[in-house]
């Protein structure tokens, strides 16, 4: 593959990344706007916050009240941590499975 093809193949994975997280801000979008609960606060002050975050600083503790279904559960964000080098312990270190 040469460099012009490697760049047209880069464009394309980077147009597909950014459309899927439009699609993600807007579902964070939506349910700040059409929700009254306490959740929905928190998407709102995280979405402030990704629009000027010194005016609208965010604790990142309080994303830890929010109420994730994961795919896949522990076992997914153990190897997405793995993988991005973040969680460098074995599973043995981590308890099991559990990050």
């Amino acid at each position: 593959m040469n460099e012009f093809e490697q760049l047209r193949a880069w464009e394309g994975r980077a147009q597909q990344a950014q459309a899927k997280a439009a699609q993600a801000y807007l579902r964070l979008i939506e349910l700040a706007e059409q929700h009254d609960t306490g959740q929905a606060a928190r998407v709102a002050r995280f979405l402030a916050s990704t629009f000027n975050g010194a005016r609208y600083p965010l604790d990142l503790f309080e994303l830890r009240a929010l109420d994730v279904a994961l795919p896949g559960g522990e076992a997914r964000l153990a190897a997405m941590l793995q993988a991005w080098g973040i969680d460098k312990r074995g599973a043995d270190e981590r308890g099991g499975s559990e990050p």
